[in-house]
């Protein structure tokens, strides 16, 4: 029982370290950046001045979405990693 309390804990601290830990998307080299938190919570959008170009919206609606593309799956790659070591532990009860 008192194992089960401690990797419930640890649980616990990656869950919260994960929704602290930022990963960034990015698209165009660098021109559209997404930053998200590893549970995909968008913190920023960043657009460089040279993406913005009035006669092309279209190009920039899909920078912006590639970015966002980018930056979900960096967030699912390091919140795999971080909880693959409870991924066994999750199919327990209780958990």
């Amino acid at each position: 029982m008192k194992q089960l309390m401690k990797l419930q804990r640890q649980l616990e601290a990656v869950q919260a370290e994960l929704a602290e830990a930022e990963v960034t998307g990015t698209a165009g080299g660098g021109l559209v950046s997404v930053t998200m938190t590893a549970e995909k919570v968008v913190r920023r959008v960043s657009i460089d001045p040279k993406a913005v170009d009035p006669d092309d919206v279209e190009t920039l609606e899909d920078l912006v979405l590639a970015a966002l593309h980018t930056a979900t799956e960096a967030a699912q790659e390091l919140s795999d990693q971080k909880m693959k070591p409870f991924q066994s532990m999750l199919s327990l009860p209780g958990f």
